[in-house]
């Protein structure tokens, strides 16, 4: 007897790009036998065999139900609304690098049976690919350009191409597909130029660009003299301003000390009322030691004896004794202690 039986055979293995959309083929034709309802499933068959096929999709009692698997809610749909016309395909839409997997098709229509199964594989366009340079650029250097492609299924190859000047690659150069490593020995100037790598795999390329400059080797010893020189200069001129600086503190405090200075050996000046009233005090002093018991430091002879009239005087000679009642001088100002000589009166007493 003859059963149902699917008819797309040619092709069970599919390589997309990320971003694009895929149709998964599955049609079939019935029979005569095959008199029961008829059923439709897509699953996704995991790469661990330990783990259970996962129902994606399904065509069941003239309804589509497309809620079992998350990761492709709103991303899938059958080829044709009607799935019973003999057409039971699948369209993914927005390809992402996690659908790829084994993607199963199950007709049923008792009491035929029959699946497909399709190997589906989402690969990443090369994408932010950058170009740099390794080495030093000078002559007579070996000199390393790199290219990597931050994003991008395997396998990557990379190619390197000069767009400037000969648009030929030195003689000398030595190149990794592989790795993306484009190695110049021995460079010279006429090495110089911008250089062009494309990264490419089976679903697309991206590019980049680098400049290339090769110069005379730097005289490192003129820079490290010149470096010498410079620090030697700029310390000298540093140490100057420091010594300016402390030179100038030290002035300036010593002025500073010079003007507030105060000598212990020397008293501070008197006004003229304190000097008037130590006068005062000395005369008064010098008169309270006048005591009878005083007087014998200034005569030997008893003041018992008057002496005569012309003792120790010439007969027209004044006589020697000032009158009680005269005027001290100032003698304070004449840097002299004052001393009261005592006087005799005529009647023999002291005064």
């Amino acid at each position: 007897t003859r059963s149902l039986t699917i008819t797309s055979v040619d092709q069970s293995m599919f390589e997309k790009a990320q971003g694009e959309k895929v149709t998964l083929p599955c049609t079939f034709e019935l029979s005569e036998e095959d008199e029961g309802p008829l059923d439709i499933e897509w699953v996704l068959i995991p790469a661990d065999n330990q783990k259970k096929e996962q129902i994606i999709i399904m065509y069941a009692v003239d309804r589509v139900y497309n809620h079992y698997y998350a990761g492709l809610t709103g991303r899938m749909q059958f080829t044709n609304l009607d799935p019973r016309s003999g057409d039971g395909s699948l369209d993914i839409l927005n390809l992402k690098a996690s659908d790829t997997g084994t993607y199963q098709c199950k007709v049923k229509k008792a009491p035929g049976v029959q699946s497909k199964k399709i190997q589906l594989t989402v690969l990443v366009k090369p994408a932010r690919t950058k170009c740099s340079i390794e080495g030093s650029q000078e002559i007579g250097k070996d000199v390393t350009l790199k290219c990597l492609s931050q994003e991008g299924s395997p396998l990557l190859s990379y190619d390197w191409r000069r767009i400037s000047g000969t648009q030929n690659l030195p003689a000398t150069s030595v190149l990794n597909k592989n790795t993306g490593e484009l190695l110049l020995k021995n460079a010279s100037r006429e090495y110089s130029g911008t250089y062009s790598c494309v990264a490419t795999n089976r679903v697309g390329t991206d590019e980049c660009f680098v400049e290339l400059n090769v110069t005379p080797p730097v005289n490192t010893a003129g820079i490290i003299t010149g470096a010498i020189i410079g620090t030697l200069l700029g310390l000298s001129v540093l140490c100057s301003i420091i010594f300016c600086f402390c030179k100038k503190h030290r002035e300036k405090k010593y002025e500073k000390e010079v003007h507030h200075d105060i000598r212990e050996d020397v008293p501070p000046p008197k006004s003229r009322s304190s000097t008037a009233r130590s006068y005062i005090g000395s005369n008064r002093s010098s008169l309270g030691s006048m005591s009878p018991s005083n007087m014998e430091g200034y005569t030997k002879t008893p003041y018992s004896q008057v002496p005569s009239e012309d003792f120790e005087r010439a007969p027209t000679q004044t006589p020697a004794f000032a009158p009680s009642k005269v005027a001290a001088p100032n003698l304070s100002r004449m840097g002299a202690v004052p001393v009261m000589i005592p006087a005799q009166s005529k009647d023999g007493s002291i005064v």
